[in-house]
């Protein structure tokens, strides 16, 4: 009777045994409760009221990786926040302005190269036809900065709108009013021609800009923008703008001869071609005639002009070489062939520059593109106003240049053809070659 109770005694406590192991097992198959995730969260987008969502890496050391949901910009002014020197949020003019540059070494951080163009009066299609050239040749995408009276401003839109696709995705713009920070805006605007004087507010106004070529209407580009943009490299730490000299032989420059106020150098500076450090202009303070302790470019500009308006002959470029006079180690200068006018050629040629490399920008002023008196001007305007888009360079704007180009050979400026056609050449013979020549590849 003991033996069995001892051996039931046993079997139940083996059964209680098993029955434990098999609970125990059971639990520990199952998942434990699902938490709630921490890998993902939310926060609000940059001040726009999205929600953007955030996945965070299963491995620590990788970046996580953030979707941004962006509204679409309207035509209204938005701000958002510079990157470097100027720091504060500033008002942007349009939603295709390109995002503003950080350093002062003229290479912008939006990867665009900024070109500034002033127009007033009947300069619509000459504009049009300086922003084509530039168009044709260039690499990088260029960012236009438009000022234009009212009138013009729906024309550019117009203007700009019509031309083709690949051509339109080469560039962004914006179109901004004539306006002038300091002084009387009327005396401003009649200073010289109509509204040119609006160069010299531009480090005031384009204040998310580090740096820009500005142009007149009448210039031509004859090779890549890329190239004369290439120059702020070559500014050392105390250059922030650069220009062309006015002349290149100092007894038949006008500076040298005619001018009532201090100029640059020997024969002054000409300012239909200058390049700007806006950074730097702005962060500078210039010696001059009226404050020893020097003074901002803003600060300078009324008072400069007001003590040689009565002196000054060629506007904002007379108060430029005033400027740069008193400043001369701000000034880098280009040679002759990045701002080739008929000066250079119309008393015989006295370019070296172009002779041996060719005209890089072509400079039409006094008029030019539009009278007879220098038709090797109006023959280089007239091809590239009429060359349609997207055709053949060589066949719709070189060949029909080099033609009508025998028809100057017997004026000043028409007689040595090299100098209008050489960099041309040069540089439709690249874009051809980029665009067709195919390399292949040997085989093994």
């Amino acid at each position: 009777m003991r033996i069995h109770c001892k051996i039931v005694a046993i079997a139940v406590c083996f059964g209680v045994f098993l029955l434990l192991y098999f609970l125990g097992g059971n639990a520990a198959d199952e998942p434990p409760l699902r938490e709630v995730e921490k890998d993902r969260y939310f926060l609000p987008s940059s001040g726009h009221g999205n929600i953007v969502s955030v996945k965070l890496p299963e491995k620590s050391h990788e970046e996580p990786h953030v979707v941004l949901k962006h509204p679409r910009l309207s035509r209204k002014a938005v701000k958002i926040p510079i990157r470097g020197s100027d720091a504060n949020a500033k008002t942007r003019q349009k939603s295709n302005v390109g995002r503003p540059a950080a350093k002062s070494s003229g290479r912008a951080v939006d990867g665009l190269m900024h070109l500034a163009v002033v127009a007033c009066g009947n300069r619509l299609e000459e504009t049009l036809t300086m922003i084509k050239s530039a168009l044709i040749f260039s690499v990088k995408k260029i960012k236009f900065h438009i000022f234009a009276e009212q009138e013009l401003s729906m024309e550019f839109e117009k203007g700009l709108s019509h031309w083709p696709r690949p051509l339109s995705a080469k560039f962004h713009y914006s179109i901004y009013p004539i306006t002038f920070s300091v002084g009387n805006a009327a005396e401003w605007k009649k200073l010289f021609k109509p509204c040119a004087a609006q160069r010299l507010f531009l480090p005031v106004i384009l204040k998310d800009v580090d740096a820009l070529l500005y142009v007149d209407t009448d210039v031509l580009f004859l090779r890549p923008m890329d190239d004369i943009w290439s120059f702020f490299k070559a500014f050392n730490s105390t250059q922030l703008a650069a220009m062309a000299p006015e002349h290149e032989i100092p007894k038949i420059g006008w500076y040298s001869r005619f001018a009532r106020h201090p100029f640059y150098g020997v024969t002054g500076v000409n300012s239909g071609v200058m390049l700007m450090n806006l950074t730097r202009i702005r962060s500078t303070r210039f010696k001059n005639s009226m404050i020893a302790s020097g003074l901002s470019w803003e600060d300078m500009l009324h008072p400069l002009y007001q003590k040689y308006k009565n002196h000054i002959t060629w506007g904002d470029q007379d108060l430029l070489n005033i400027i740069f006079h008193y400043n001369p180690e701000c000034l880098y200068t280009f040679p002759c062939q990045w701002n080739y006018r008929p000066d250079h050629c119309m008393y015989g040629s006295n370019c070296k520059g172009a002779e041996d490399e060719g005209v890089s920008i072509l400079h039409g002023n006094r008029g030019v593109y539009h009278d007879d008196k220098q038709p090797a001007f109006k023959v280089v305007y007239d091809a590239i106003h009429d060359y349609p888009f997207e055709e053949n360079l060589f066949q719709s704007l070189f060949f029909p240049l080099q033609t009508k180009f025998l028809d100057t050979v017997n004026t000043l400026c028409g007689r040595i053809p090299q100098v209008f056609l050489k960099q041309v050449e040069k540089t439709m013979r690249a874009v051809y070659e980029k665009k067709v020549i195919r390399h292949v590849k040997r085989p093994i």
